[in-house]
């Protein structure tokens, strides 16, 4: 699995999540929100959850957890993030999305093994998530089970979600 974006232009090249990645990751998160989810989620709810990403102590939020997590980014080009995926902490899939455009490419596939990968290779035996109902069927299809269902506001509109987690066998990590 290629893990530069800066020369290869492969489909589902991988790299590292730097800080200079932050506000393409964020567009990413507010255009997968939009249009990806539109099917599954009110326009209300939609527009509550992009929000997320783009202003006030939730962005922040986002923000502290892009700098503290171990994240990967899935790009077409050297200067083009398609997806990402974040660890934060290393037993939580805090982040994963991928741009409209990259859709049904097996991104989002790709970085969810490379990110399993990585928690196996720093001993851990478990992952957690919050996951969306965009995001539910990927991950069960990866493994992953949903332990319940839980209700949530987001700037005030009402969410449901479901807790997973996924039990991991060791292997190494994949980078440094």
């Amino acid at each position: 699995m290629a893990m530069d974006c800066g020369g290869t232009s492969g489909m589902n090249s991988l790299r590292r999540l730097k800080g200079i990645d932050h506000e393409a990751v964020l567009e990413v998160y507010r255009q997968a929100v939009l249009s990806g989810a539109s099917s599954l989620y009110s326009q209300q709810q939609c527009q509550a959850w992009a929000q997320q990403a783009v202003d006030g102590e939730a962005v922040a939020a986002l923000r502290r957890s892009l700098e503290r997590g171990f994240g990967l980014v899935s790009c077409s080009s050297p200067t083009r993030i398609e997806a990402f995926g974040l660890l934060d902490p290393f037993d939580r899939l805090a982040l994963l999305y991928c741009h409209p455009r990259a859709e049904r490419q097996g991104r989002a596939s790709t970085l969810l093994q490379a990110l399993e990968q990585e928690a196996r290779g720093r001993g851990l035996c478990r992952l957690r998530t919050e996951a969306s109902f965009s995001s539910q069927p990927l991950l069960q299809r990866h493994g992953w089970q949903v332990r319940w269902q839980e209700e949530l506001l987001i700037n005030g509109v009402l969410f449901r979600r479901f807790r997973m987690e996924k039990q991991l066998v060791g292997g190494p990590a994949i980078l440094d």
